[in-house]
């Protein structure tokens, strides 16, 4: 007996009790962005964990464009992210590769912004993160990929804390996808 892999839907309700038990916080949070805020979600203990990465690389390769060539994101957050998208792809035979933005320029060597197998100028790239807030994270990422003559028109998120980032996305001419608002990991979290 062959068992089915389990459905998109029971793989997001699955990775949403996770992000809601184990990266979800209520508290007084000083946010990355400079922002005070009452909710924290820190996604690496699930992005970290075999069941939270196999759950988030399936879902997420599901929103990467069909003509993207690779997927990037900014370090630390997206490394696991871009990583495991990669390896899920690889699995089904899609070819699509996975690159790190640094946050500053590798100091030394060649200097170098991105890592990873760079495909040629010119290529579409998805870029992917964990979570957004005002978009600057995304943004750094988007505009490093963009210098290095690459197209960008997708950011996909595992949670929008709905806080500015669609607007500055749709400002800088990307669509945004997110798996899950804030509001649906609050919810949760006061479910469990």
């Amino acid at each position: 007996m062959t068992l089915l892999p389990p459905s998109k839907q029971a793989r997001k309700a699955k990775l949403l009790n996770l992000l809601a038990k184990d990266a979800y916080r209520h508290g007084d949070f000083t946010l990355s962005s400079g922002q005070k805020s009452s909710h924290y979600v820190n996604c690496k203990p699930v992005s970290l964990s075999g069941v939270g990465l196999e759950l988030i690389s399936v879902l997420l390769l599901d929103y990467v464009d069909p003509a993207a060539q690779a997927v990037a994101g900014l370090t630390l957050g997206a490394d696991p992210l871009v990583s495991g998208v990669a390896m899920a792809a690889a699995q089904i035979n899609r070819n699509l590769d996975a690159l790190i933005v640094r946050k500053e320029a590798k100091g030394h060597g060649t200097g170098a912004w991105l890592e990873g197998p760079l495909p040629a100028k010119g290529a579409l790239i998805t870029v992917l993160e964990d979570v957004v807030t005002t978009g600057g994270s995304s943004l750094k990422a988007v505009n490093q990929l963009r210098k290095a003559g690459y197209l960008v028109n997708r950011v996909v998120t595992l949670v929008d804390r709905q806080e500015g980032a669609e607007k500055s996305m749709k400002n800088a001419d990307l669509d945004l996808v997110s798996l899950f608002l804030l509001d649906d990991v609050y919810r949760c979290a006061q479910a469990l």
